[in-house]
């Protein structure tokens, strides 16, 4: 039957790519194809000699076979993401080989080199589905980058959030459990995560699939423990960049509302480029008496922000404990922030490190989750009149500057940009949008041409996203935060 050659020869193609891409060795290549083979019940082959080296990512060859499939009655269109799934799962190293892999490489380049080729494996896996990335609009603007993320289901509701991240029976017991490495009931048979000592625990590193920037990942604690930020956290996030020193890493806060949906398992963020908040200039700078080889600085940046900069780790974590504690108790009704009342604790940090030439930079966000009878989704939060654009948490990344606004985004801002330039009114069911598109049309003054009303929709994109962040400032003023360190015994430097 010729369209079943053609489905042969897709698979084959396939196996050949795995053999040239993704280290299939050829002693494992006629399990691999029959495994492939026992999940359509094809009983019968010969071989085709279709080729698939010649790719370098399986994007085409993937869309071959399930093209092939459909064209057989095999599968259901719904079904296409998981059999592919499933197929490049039987084609990549297990985790013992890939494991052994990483280790290989990062004893004889260093750990950059190896998270550089377990990057680009998880690339070639189909595990991070670069293609489908790269067609995410970004843009830089006002000093931020703005993302439009299509790959990523948009969480409005935080309580929606965390149960999306939930699994029903118990196994894994979450979404970021080490038990869904090859977990057919999340479709992760390409996942793959390599060892990770941080301190004295063991966690693990595995890459994001929604790539919100350049080598996006997550180191979790093997243990499923709750987040938590403490001088133990500060420690294992330095201990993280002295392997990883090309990469940034962080932790949301550990509270709902204001970052981070997996609340009930421990885990940190990173990425391997560098976000708008690590380059903020410094806007004062204070010390601590205690560790005077540690600087202070108070970020000129939208949220409220401090930099701990020196080259002595301990010194670093020092600092950062000590302001991390002034901030998780201090209250001031006057400025709307409550430490703590009836309903729990309210204020967190979000910790974020890099390594530069000046030694360890990490960088404390004050958050709070507090709400309040016109901002019952928080006060430090997106406040309703953007929440057209953006009504998730603010997270560790956004917070330093890189926003990920929801898919939804791509197709309304293009009829609103038809709008403006027809001349025509905001059409009825986007009025949501009424803010963008009066500041839009006000920026533009008249113009009508369709590339200055894209720049001025970016500009104005970039505009909001500003004052989001400002929205999330505990301290409206930086003479505040100033004071507020000055109180807790530091001092001007």
């Amino acid at each position: 039957m010729m369209s079943l050659r053609r489905l042969y020869e897709t698979i084959d193609a396939l196996v050949d790519y795995a053999k040239a891409r993704l280290e299939l060795d050829a002693a494992n290549e006629d399990w691999a194809r029959n495994q492939i083979f026992a999940m359509f019940a094809l009983n019968s082959y010969e071989p085709t000699g279709a080729t698939g080296a010649d790719h370098t990512r399986p994007d085409d060859l993937l869309a071959d076979f399930t093209a092939a499939l459909l064209e057989e009655g095999l599968i259901e269109d719904y079904q296409a993401d998981a059999v592919c799934d499933q197929a490049m799962g039987y084609l990549t190293l297990i985790p013992s080989q890939l494991q052994e892999r990483f280790a290989q490489v990062r004893d004889a380049e260093g750990g950059d080199a190896a998270m550089a080729w377990l990057y680009e494996y998880s690339i070639r896996s189909n595990y991070v589905r670069r293609a489908v990335l790269d067609r995410n609009p970004r843009f830089e603007t006002r000093g931020l980058i703005v993302t439009i993320n299509k790959a990523k289901p948009e969480f409005k509701d935080p309580k929606k959030a965390a149960a999306g991240n939930a699994v029903a029976g118990g196994y894994p017991r979450c979404s970021i459990c080490h038990e869904n490495e090859g977990f057919a009931g999340r479709a992760k048979f390409t996942l793959r995560t390599v060892p990770l000592k941080m301190g004295a625990e063991d966690w693990f590193w595995q890459f994001s699939p929604y790539g919100y920037l350049d080598e996006h990942g997550i180191a979790v604690n093997t243990l499923h423990t709750p987040m938590h930020v403490d001088a133990d956290a500060f420690r294992q996030l330095i201990s993280f960049v002295d392997q990883y020193p090309s990469l940034f890493i962080g932790c949301n806060a550990a509270l709902p509302r204001i970052g981070g949906s997996v609340l009930g398992h421990d885990h940190y963020q990173g990425g391997g480029e560098l976000l708008p908040m690590h380059t903020a200039k410094t806007w004062k700078e204070v010390q601590d008496p205690d560790h005077p080889d540690a600087g202070v600085e108070i970020l000129d940046w939208h949220n409220t922000a401090v930099r701990v900069v020196s080259p002595d780790a301990e010194s670093v974590v020092a600092v950062c404990e000590k302001i991390h504690d002034a901030w998780v108790s201090y209250s001031n009704p006057e400025l709307g922030i409550i430490a703590r009342d009836d309903e729990g604790i309210h204020s967190a940090t979000s910790p974020t490190v890099i390594r530069t030439e000046r030694g360890y930079e990490m960088s404390l966000i004050l958050r709070s989750n507090v709400t309040s009878e016109e901002f019952p989704a928080g006060v430090f939060h997106a406040h309703p009149e953007f929440h057209a654009v953006k009504q998730e948490s603010i997270g560790l990344i956004e917070a330093q500057g890189l926003f990920i606004l929801p898919g939804r985004l791509d197709s309304e801002l293009a009829l609103i940009a038809d709008a403006i330039e027809s001349g025509a009114d905001l059409p009825a069911d986007l009025e949501q949008f009424r803010l963008l598109f009066d500041e839009t049309k006000e920026a533009l003054a008249g113009s009508t041409d369709r590339a200055a009303i894209d720049a001025a929709i970016r500009d104005e994109l970039g505009s909001i996203c500003e004052r989001i962040l400002d929205n999330t400032a505990v301290f409206k003023h930086k003479e505040q935060t100033l004071a507020w360190l000055l109180d807790h015994g530091f001092e001007a430097r």
